[in-house]
């Protein structure tokens, strides 16, 4: 008998909504065609977590700017799926991010109102109003 453990799929969520469209300096991110009002949960994504050695590889790749610090002690990485990946970043974010590490989903809820056509962006260092600089330099 196999040991399969299933993700509770009634949460994995993304908004018809959230669009992908070229940003005005930083290639590609996520847009609304409809207001969105704060505290909105706008995706909810699985993710792939890999190990720490993995994370070694990586970084070597182009994909180092797409993975995230995974795990309670920091000790794994993992790849989002759905949008997760194309929020740009920014210090004055109007979206955040949450880790759900038993899930394995991550989730994207609005900090304030949106309007239509505006960009959804987060901020990289995880919490929405942290200004520490980040891996490279930011245009505004």
């Amino acid at each position: 008998m196999c040991n399969v453990t299933f993700l509770n799929v009634s949460k994995v969520m993304l908004n018809q909504f959230l669009y992908v469209a070229l940003s005005e300096s930083k290639g590609r991110g996520v847009f609304t065609t409809t207001v969105i009002k704060a505290a909105t949960i706008v995706e909810v994504s699985p993710v792939i977590v890999m190990k720490k050695e993995d994370r070694i590889h990586l970084d070597k790749t182009l994909l180092h700017d797409y993975i995230f610090e995974w795990g309670h002690l920091k000790d794994q990485c993992c790849m989002a799926l759905g949008l997760i990946p194309v929020y740009n970043h920014s210090y004055e974010s109007n979206c955040e991010y949450f880790m759900d590490y038993d899930e394995q989903t991550m989730m994207v809820k609005t900090v304030r109102d949106i309007k239509p056509g505006e960009e959804l962006t987060v901020n990289y260092n995880g919490d929405w109003n942290d200004t520490a600089t980040i891996w490279f330099e930011v245009e505004k």
